[in-house]
């Protein structure tokens, strides 16, 4: 018999060799029905690998992360399939899931191109296939026998991945009817379960991801298990692009790009840039309550400071290269993070426990260099900027730190109305600690510090084993937006490494030498990234106190042009941001077009208003009307302004 331990903590035996699959039956049939994969002792396996010995068990659906990768990588198999029938001698590079759907890097024989043309009939194959049922069967095999086998079916690609990147004894393939793809895995059981297909784009990629290479085109899909989820996708994606943020961001001029200036390096408009400095002063005004020390620091970076902190060793030749003086061996490098100039200014005199914990903030602009294909708007850019915080504290202290943390991260979301969201604890891997830097110790106690702080929360955080960094384990916050879709926003990250290699150090109350434990958080993550999703969020109608443009003044006709400077004179010396649209047009027309720039308010002022002291209010989206005196609109608009803000009106607990 083996002992399985359930994520809720209970225990169950059954007989030894009993898979995910008999145990889910155990429990309910639907639960059966709808499991996809599973997870023993931390690995996601096929739900028909046997278990041996005692072990620890989720079961996962396709709701499930887990269940969704499982779900992807099968299908990602099934395209191939079906390409395989469809374009016969098809090459094929890698195949993987992704965060939705999956794609395949693939070259026909004979160079014939797939467009979006193909996808009706590639669709059509893949459903075909996959009502046959076929049973997906795993195989380990040796170096030299995945060498063969795939040399044989004149697959160059699988074989120089073989030869170069797998090592003997850690190979498997999964085969499917006369299908057969290198893999790791997992996998469903069988096909069947794929029950709806869409392919949604093509593009070309190179093979590796390095441009010297040839290039492959690269086919992206989903599926799902229901017909209905694909309907329920599908007008989704037609919602994002109604919402999308670089359109958006367009149409109310917030920020733009240049390629002169250079791909991925946004330029904020002044309307933008209004919003941005808002987003600042609002984390400011919080961090100032709770102990934030604000710094800024250069945009570069001595060569050996990345040394040092081992950012250099890693980014390698995909950063950006270094900037040569005219002096000998002088070396800069643009900063791809702020941490090794935060453990700079902590070095810069000597520290006592007495001074812990040191917060240290900065909205600090860094440089990645990003493939040109992988660029995206402000999600994905080669220049943007982090409310990045480094707090230098004792073990003792991370627990509280880490609340103190996610007391700001939870402000920040409330008054987003970022009311979806979930967290994961990504922790250590208990059975491969070789990868991991810092005692058995302090990781136990930055452990459960987090967990901790998530309990102390009410926050029902989600445990991710192996996800912890190398060099500490951490938090992350995912955002669900408006029409569902996910987003990682803030982190809460601790780190043993950098204060190691900074050789950081504070004298205890014993009078002997310790090194700081370093926490890293970002409520926003990035101001771009944050922007970008806030926009999709809100489809460009952001909340009052944020909105670049809060009031349009419309005059009825230019006899009423000199009472809307008088108005939005007054309304500036009340701090708020208001603009006249003083064009020679119909005020019919003047209403839909402020509409259109998603002005929260307009103002119409014609020969009653400029008499009497009025304006005539009209609510955006042709919602509340009403005539008042111009004090009385201002005070209202301050008003709603003071009461969205009250989320953001939080002191510590300690």
């Amino acid at each position: 018999m083996v002992k399985i331990t359930f994520p809720d903590g209970s225990v169950r035996e059954y007989e030894k060799g009993v898979t995910g699959l008999q145990i889910a039956e155990s429990i309910s049939p639907a639960l059966a029905r709808n499991v996809v994969s599973c997870g023993v002792n931390g690995e996601t396996v096929e739900l028909n690998r046997p278990i041996n010995e005692d072990a620890t068990i989720a079961l996962y659906r396709f709701e499930d992360d887990e269940g969704k990768h499982t779900f992807w990588h099968s299908s990602a198999h099934l395209l191939a399939e079906a390409l395989k029938e469809l374009y016969p001698g098809i090459q094929f590079g890698f195949g993987p899931a992704i965060e939705n759907g999956f794609f395949y890097d693939v070259q026909t024989a004979d160079g014939t191109p797939i467009s979006e043309n193909d996808f009706p009939k590639i669709e059509q194959k893949m459903m075909e296939l996959a009502k046959k049922n076929q049973p997906i069967v795993r195989r380990e095999l040796s170096k030299a026998d995945a060498v063969n086998e795939f040399t044989a079916d004149g697959q160059t690609y699988k074989v120089e991945h073989i030869v170069e990147d797998l090592e003997d004894g850690n190979i498997s393939t999964y085969t499917q009817g006369n299908f057969t793809d290198l893999c790791r895995g997992p996998h469903l059981m069988s096909t069947g379960l794929i029950k709806a297909v869409k392919i949604t784009s093509v593009a070309g990629a190179f093979w590796r991801g390095d441009a010297k290479n040839t290039q492959l085109t690269r086919i992206y899909g989903i599926t799902f298990p229901k017909k209905k989820m694909l309907d329920e996708y599908l007008l989704m994606l037609e919602e994002a692009k109604k919402r999308d943020h670089r359109k958006i961001g367009k149409e109310m001029e917030l920020f733009m790009f240049s390629d002169r200036v250079g791909k991925g390096m946004p330029i904020w408009l002044p309307k933008g840039t209004e919003l941005r400095l808002r987003l600042h002063e609002m984390l400011r005004k919080i961090q100032k309550r709770f102990g934030y020390q604000e710094v800024i620091t250069p945009h570069i970076g001595s060569k050996n400071l990345y040394v040092t902190s081992g950012h250099y060793a890693h980014y390698g030749k995909d950063s950006f290269q270094p900037i040569h003086t005219p002096e000998d061996d002088e070396e800069y490098m643009l900063k791809p993070m702020n941490c090794p100039h935060h453990c700079e200014v902590f070095a810069c005199k000597p520290r006592s426990y007495k001074d812990l914990p040191l917060r240290i903030a900065e909205f600090g602009t860094v440089y990645r260099y990003e493939k040109s294909g992988e660029l995206h708007g402000l999600t994905r850019v080669r220049s943007f900027t982090q409310d990045d915080a480094h707090i230098f504290c004792r073990p003792d202290q991370v627990k509280n730190e880490f609340l103190r943390v996610m007391d700001i991260i939870q402000a920040v979301f409330t008054i987003f109305n970022f009311d979806n969201f979930e967290a994961q604890i990504s922790l250590r891997d208990p059975n491969d600690k070789e990868k991991y830097i810092g005692s058995d110790e302090v990781w136990a106690e930055s452990e459960q510090a987090i967990i901790e702080a998530c309990k102390e929360k009410g926050l029902d955080a989600k445990v991710a084993y192996g996800e912890a960094a190398f060099y500490g384990p951490k938090l992350d916050f995912m955002v669900k937006d408006a029409i569902g879709r996910r987003w990682q926003l803030g982190t809460i990250q601790v780190d043993y490494n950098l204060p190691q290699r900074f050789k950081l150090e504070y004298t205890a109350e014993d009078n002997t030498k310790q090194t700081p434990v370093m926490v890293h958080r970002a409520p926003f993550g990035s101001l771009e990234r944050f922007t970008a999703v806030l926009i999709e969020h809100t489809a460009g109608h952001f909340p009052l106190w944020l909105t670049p443009e809060q009031v349009a003044i419309l005059p009825i006709s230019e006899k009423f042009n000199d009472y809307a400077q008088q108005v939005v004179k007054y309304f500036t010396e009340q701090d708020i941001r208001a603009t006249i649209d003083d064009r020679n047009e119909k005020i019919g027309r003047k209403i839909r077009d402020n509409e259109l720039k998603r002005v929260p308010y307009m103002v119409i002022v014609g020969e009653k208003e400029a008499a009497e002291g009025l304006v005539s209010m009209r609510k955006q989206g042709g919602g509340e009307q009403a005539t008042m005196k111009m004090e009385d609109f201002a005070a209202r608009i301050n008003s709603e302004v003071s009461e969205m803000l009250e989320a953001t009106n939080i002191h510590p607990k300690d």
